[in-house]
């Protein structure tokens, strides 16, 4: 069985046709909101929702947490409830949903499939270059440090085979802002994941605010570091 995570905060605009556009394009998955005390009321409108879709749930969290705590929590939703995989997404329409089936059919030899903005036919459309620029400085910089075989290592559309999340150390993962991202695509590397990446045109968000501060990015420069030297530990003593 597969499962279909969104992380939400004031997504009210967007999320009910998106899950309307997901549950067409992946019928017998399950899916399920992490909502952070939305104050616009996606988090209401997801109860009025649940309660006929038989498919659909919604885990309720005090506030604002931070998307990689809320990733966190889908997956261990995932390992506790026996999933076989996960898929995760931003609720903001940025990802496609009729890639979704691409992703479930390159998991036949992934333990990892990334919906990618930067490998061959993926792109970015409505972000200046400024963005576009420090998007791909980002990713160069995490490619070389880290090691991951993969082009696009911040991006959160995902599938995640729910036997290799079993194994990732919860306890060493730290961060529980948007470098979580980066944080478990490192541990599942660690743990010798077999990647794929599907090319995705990646748009802006539909409607609604960019989640992303400057604590944010902050905060990512710091997990990449402290990730690069966890790094050299490991190469220095293996």
């Amino acid at each position: 069985m597969l499962l279909v995570a969104l992380a939400t905060y004031n997504e009210i605009e967007t999320l009910p046709s998106l899950v309307e556009a997901i549950h067409t394009e992946l019928p017998d998955a399950h899916l399920r909101v992490v909502d952070d005390n939305s104050p616009d009321g996606t988090g209401r409108w997801c109860d009025e929702f649940a309660r006929q879709a038989p498919w659909f749930s919604c885990l309720h969290r005090a506030g604002k947490l931070g998307l990689g705590s809320a990733l966190r929590a889908a997956m261990q939703t995932a390992i506790e409830q026996n999933y076989q995989s996960l898929i995760t997404l931003d609720a903001d329409w940025s990802h496609p949903p009729r890639v979704l089936p691409q992703l479930v059919k390159a998991s036949e030899n992934a333990d990892v499939v990334i919906g990618s903005r930067y490998c061959p036919g993926g792109a970015i459309e409505g972000w200046p270059w400024r963005r576009l620029l420090a998007s791909r400085a980002i990713n160069s910089a995490t490619r070389f440090l880290l090691g991951l075989p993969v082009k696009d290592c911040s991006g959160n559309f995902r599938l995640y085979q729910t036997e290799l999340l079993k194994q990732v150390p919860w306890e060493e993962l730290q961060d529980d802002g948007y470098a979580y991202i980066e944080e478990i695509l490192w541990h599942l590397h660690l743990l010798g994941a077999r990647f794929a990446e599907v090319p995705i045109i990646f748009t802006e968000r539909r409607a609604g605010e960019s989640k992303i501060s400057s604590s944010e990015v902050f905060g990512a420069a710091r997990t990449l570091l402290r990730l690069t030297a966890k790094r050299l530990l490991v190469q220095r003593f293996s």
